[in-house]
């Protein structure tokens, strides 16, 4: 009774280590997904994403409705590209929530967006990703975007 307790404890050990390994993995995708973005570095984000991803936006419009708006993966990348460098951009996360299936992921990351140095809005990302082999792809991004009820910090 002894040993099997033992072993037990071991393959729990094993079991807890392997999630951690995966939630790593899970979140630098994420994160380079971010330090691409930021960087405006165009490869390095399609590295981590999946050639088909989906992306949509959660936000009021004009009339003060919330709608959920299809947006392009192209129109992010473009956005990233064209913006010249002497308007600086950039998305703070703020905290990681990652949840994992086999051989999918969720992550839940706030954030805030900073535009030529003022802020701009805050929200929450919502990832989906699959694991491709050894690594992680994102294949669903959704946001919601708010100016209201943003505590942000000054950069």
């Amino acid at each position: 009774m002894k040993y099997f307790s033992l072993l037990l404890s071991l393959f729990m050990v094993n079991v807890i280590q392997s999630q951690i390994d995966e939630e790593v993995k899970v979140k630098y995708a994420v994160e380079t997904f971010f330090y691409a973005f930021n960087s405006k570095n165009e490869f390095a984000m399609k590295g981590v994403v999946d050639a088909d991803v989906k992306m949509q936006t959660v936000n009021l419009n004009v009339l003060g409705n919330m709608i959920v708006r299809n947006t392009n993966f192209n129109d992010l990348v473009n956005f990233m590209i064209t913006t010249p460098d002497s308007i600086p951009f950039h998305e703070k996360i703020l905290d990681y929530k990652i949840q994992i299936d086999g051989g999918m992921a969720h992550v839940w990351a706030p954030y805030e967006f900073w535009y030529n140095g003022e802020f701009s809005h805050c929200g929450v990302n919502s990832f989906q990703l699959y694991k491709e082999e050894d690594a992680w792809k994102i294949i669903y991004l959704v946001d919601s975007r708010r100016k209201e009820d943003c505590d942000p910090d000054s950069e």
